[in-house]
């Protein structure tokens, strides 16, 4: 059975998906094993594509837990969406992998070493970053 951090991550996921159908794009969710991309998203021309990863956490949040290799990703056609307070109405964060890779935050600890990427309110719905879906 799934965990809770598990099922967040999938609601998070779905949630994304659902927004970006309703701004008009077509949205495919990856495998759960797939490395990096969450969702694939496209317009309705395929003239545009994107890979999307999605950080969800079910709280009111100020940062996002990231892996390493987010300091290295800058695909331009890579997306993060960051959702806070999935209970209630969500909040929701898109910011290209550029930025997140340039503001990871890192944190050392003696038996660990925490990567975060750290709420920036100019990220808020801004889905205008993906442009308009073609009709």
């Amino acid at each position: 059975m799934a965990n809770k951090t598990q099922l967040s991550g999938m609601r998070g996921v779905y949630l994304v998906a659902a927004e970006l159908v309703g701004h008009g794009f077509v949205v495919s969710v990856t495998s759960r094993s797939a490395a990096g991309a969450d969702l694939l998203v496209t317009d309705d021309t395929c003239a545009q594509a994107w890979s999307v990863q999605v950080k969800a956490t079910p709280k009111p949040t100020t940062y996002w837990l990231l892996g390493p290799k987010a300091r290295q990703l800058k695909a331009p056609s890579h997306v993060y969406v960051f959702v806070a307070r999935m209970g209630g109405q969500p909040e929701f964060y898109v910011v290209p992998s550029r930025v997140v890779a340039k503001h990871v935050r890192v944190s050392r600890r003696p038996k660990s070493t925490w990567y975060a990427w750290v709420k920036q309110e100019r990220y808020r719905d801004a889905w205008y970053l993906f442009g308009r879906p073609e009709r």
